[in-house]
């Protein structure tokens, strides 16, 4: 098989860092090698950051580099919540770079965001979603992400899956998630793996999974009318062509 380089694509706070960990840990089952290793044997350390290995970007500068290992015959998986470029849809294209792309209703991540950031605060260590000192702050930041979402949603190529559908309906989207990556996943000691990474086993401190909540549409529990409405405008084109209710 030709070895490849696996890219886990997501929306911020959609499950992406257990998203990422699910796939990480299938491409090792199928011979696969651990990014964290590939991170540290060709000194990429200033490209995939050390929790993980997101690459940030998929400019050329950063893709290339991170794309060489799998010239010498090594398959690993790294993630970004990046969109994608002219060099990664080649990639692509022919076959180099296998993406998956995980989102979520918006209105749920960007609470997500929010808390996330403020709980950082509160501990005394800030996060990336720290700066969101506001709702209105995080609608903003996520309407980037939504935009990204129009690109990847636009591209060829790319298995698209929804965190709700993954949470709720995680043996269908298993099935499909295997059967995308192919060679690249589902070795001999998958099972371990899939249970390890079902949903009903998460939990806040479980390495990998990155819940904390984790509840679909606790969202309309905690917006008041006004923002819920407020916030259902800002992105209802995206809810519409997204499938979720307003």
């Amino acid at each position: 098989m030709k070895s490849v380089l696996v890219i886990s694509i997501g929306m911020p706070r959609a499950g992406s860092g257990w998203h990422y960990n699910l796939i990480h840990d299938l491409v090792l089952t199928s011979g696969g090698k651990d990014a964290r290793q590939i991170r540290k044997q060709y000194h990429l350390q200033n490209l995939l950051t050390e929790v993980n290995c997101n690459i940030s970007t998929l400019n050329p500068l950063r893709l290339l580099p991170v794309l060489m290992p799998t010239l010498l015959g090594n398959t690993y998986a790294v993630k970004t919540h990046a969109g994608p470029t002219g060099t990664a849809l080649e990639l692509i294209r022919h076959g180099r770079v296998i993406p998956t792309y995980i989102y979520r209703d918006p209105r749920a991540a960007l609470l997500s965001a929010y808390e996330y950031g403020q709980r950082g605060l509160d501990r005394g260590r800030p996060n990336a979603f720290s700066h969101l000192t506001s709702l209105d702050k995080a609608v903003d930041y996520m309407r980037l992400y939504v935009r990204i979402w129009e690109e990847w949603m636009a591209s060829e190529g790319v298995l698209v899956v929804r965190y709700e559908d993954l949470v709720g309906n995680y043996d269908l989207e298993i099935e499909r998630l295997i059967g995308f990556l192919g060679a690249a996943a589902g070795g001999k000691g998958m099972h371990p793996i899939l249970e390890k990474y079902r949903p009903e086993r998460g939990a806040a401190n479980q390495k990998g999974t990155h819940f904390n909540q984790g509840q679909a549409e606790r969202f309309r529990s905690v917006f008041t009318a006004e923002q819920l409405a407020g916030y259902t405008k800002v992105f209802a084109s995206a809810l519409e062509r997204m499938g979720y209710p307003p």
